[in-house]
C-alpha cells in the first residue's frame, strides 16, 4: 500500500510555473498520492496558462488530462507544447488527453459503467468516462435510459450487472430521478451526477442535485452539478480498489 504521507512535502510546495504575473503550482505527485492524476481545468484559463500547465505536466509524463476545453484550443496547446504531442478525445465532450507519441493509458483494472438519462447528458458523462479511463478502468457508457421511458433501462442494467461493474455513474438533469431508481435495484455503488440540463425550474441542475441528495435509496453518493471529473475519479477509485490484490 502506498504511503499517503511520503509526498506531502512535495505536494505542499509544488512546482511553480509562470503564467503571466503569477505562478501556478502543478501537483505532479497527485497521482502517486491519491490515485487520481492532476487535471488541468480549461475554463477561465488563457492559452498561455494552458500551455504552461500542460508543458509542465508533459515534461514529467507522457499524458496530460485537460477538462473544459474545445478542439481548437486543445490543438493550439498541443502544437505549442511539442511537435510530438497529439490530442485525443476518448469520449464525447470537452475533455481531452494530450499524449506524447504512442503513450497508452494505464492498464485497465475494474469496470465503471456510466448511464445517462438523456443524450444531452453525454457531455458531462464523457468527462467522467475520460477521467475513469485515464485512472485505469474499463468504461462502458449507456445513454438515454431516463425515467421518461424507464423500460429502456432494463436490459442495459441487466447487462452491466452481469458484466460485474464495480461502480455505476448515473448522469441526469431535469428531475434527476434516474440515479435513485438505479441505486434501488443494484448492489453496486452508485454515483449520482446531476447535470445542468433542463427547463425553467430545473434551475441549471439544482433541481436534479436536490433530488439526488434527497434520495431514500441507500448506497448512492452524489457529486456537484456537472462534476464529471469528481464522478469519474470516485467511481474509478472504487473500481481499482475492488481489484487490488490483498495480502
Amino acid at each position: 500500500m502506498r504511503d499517503p504521507f511520503s509526498a506531502i512535502e512535495s505536494a505542499l510546495t509544488g512546482e511553480g510555473v509562470d503564467v503571466g504575473d503569477v505562478q501556478a503550482r502543478i501537483d505532479h505527485d497527485r497521482l502517486a498520492r491519491t490515485g487520481v492524476p492532476e487535471v488541468v481545468y480549461g475554463d477561465g484559463k488563457t492559452e498561455a496558462q494552458l500551455i504552461a500547465a500542460c508543458s509542465s505536466l508533459l515534461a514529467r509524463s507522457d499524458r496530460a488530462l485537460v477538462s473544459r476545453i474545445d478542439a481548437e484550443r486543445a490543438e493550439l496547446v498541443a502544437r505549442q507544447v511539442g511537435a510530438d504531442i497529439r490530442v485525443t478525445w476518448p469520449y464525447h465532450g470537452r475533455t481531452a488527453i494530450l499524449v506524447r507519441g504512442d503513450a497508452c493509458p494505464p492498464t485497465e483494472r475494474g469496470l465503471v459503467a456510466i448511464l445517462t438519462a438523456g443524450t444531452s447528458d453525454l457531455m458531462v458523462a464523457g468527462e467522467a468516462a475520460t477521467v475513469a479511463r485515464e485512472i485505469g478502468c474499463r468504461v462502458e457508457i449507456v445513454a438515454d435510459v431516463g425515467v421518461a421511458g424507464l423500460h429502456r433501462l432494463v436490459e442495459p442494467l441487466r447487462r452491466i450487472v452481469r458484466e460485474g461493474a464495480d461502480a455505476i455513474i448515473v448522469a441526469a438533469g431535469m428531475d434527476g430521478a434516474l440515479p435513485s431508481v438505479v441505486s434501488g435495484l443494484v448492489d453496486i455503488p452508485v454515483i449520482g451526477l446531476p447535470t445542468s440540463i433542463g427547463y425553467g425550474v430545473a434551475a441549471g441542475g439544482h433541481a436534479a442535485l436536490m433530488t439526488m441528495l434527497s434520495t431514500c435509496a441507500p448506497g448512492m453518493a452524489v457529486v456537484n452539478i456537472d462534476n464529471g471529473v469528481g464522478a469519474g475519479a470516485t467511481a474509478a477509485l472504487i473500481a481499482r480498489r475492488a481489484h487490488q490484490p490483498r495480502d
